[in-house]
């Protein structure tokens, strides 16, 4: 869920970044560009745009829980298999450690799957402004702050949202009960 937070708020800041002038200014998008022999086959990014599509992720600190989150697994199948079955715990870490470079290249995958995506979304220069902003005093800050603020955030706007939407439904009800029709 951060991760999903952070690139939403990730193309927020490049939009904010990059600005109207800037996105009047672009006549094509890198990434999209087509091919003079197939219009519908995308160009490949540069290796600059992939390099700061990198950059970005790591600071985001989405490369990091990709990574993290095969050994988190197979930590916790092993916390819940060995404290029902403590005699299994010498197997089962061998089998672990013998299984572990499939699902770490899985991991590599969807991280090039993500990697590729936002490659896709934002320019190369965009990607080396963000990727810029984000490595700087500032964009570690809001990168620091970021999940305490969305919990806050959400603790706002999600009673409100509650409280939103009975009273609408409400407000609707006595509206339509005096044109007479109930629901």
């Amino acid at each position: 869920m951060f991760a999903t937070r952070t690139l939403t708020a990730l193309f927020l800041t490049g939009a904010l970044l990059a600005g109207p002038a800037a996105r009047a200014a672009e006549t094509t998008a890198p990434a999209t560009s087509a091919t003079s022999t197939n219009p519908a086959v995308p160009a490949p990014p540069s290796p600059a745009a992939v390099i700061a599509a990198d950059q970005l992720l790591v600071a985001m600190g989405v490369k990091a829980s990709i990574a993290n989150t095969v050994p988190k697994m197979m930590a916790e199948l092993e916390q819940n298999v060995t404290t029902t079955h403590p005699e299994l715990r010498d197997s089962l870490r061998q089998t672990l450690v013998a299984i572990k470079p499939d699902f770490d290249k899985s991991a590599q995958q969807t991280y090039g799957k993500v990697e590729a995506l936002l490659v896709l979304a934002m320019s190369e220069k965009e990607l080396e402004d963000v990727a810029a902003f984000f490595n700087s005093p500032t964009g570690k800050k809001y990168l620091a702050i970021e999940p305490l603020f969305f919990q806050k955030l959400q603790d706002v706007v999600g009673p409100w949202s509650q409280q939103l939407s009975t009273d609408i439904v409400a407000k609707a009800r006595e509206d339509m009960k005096k044109k007479g029709a109930d629901f």
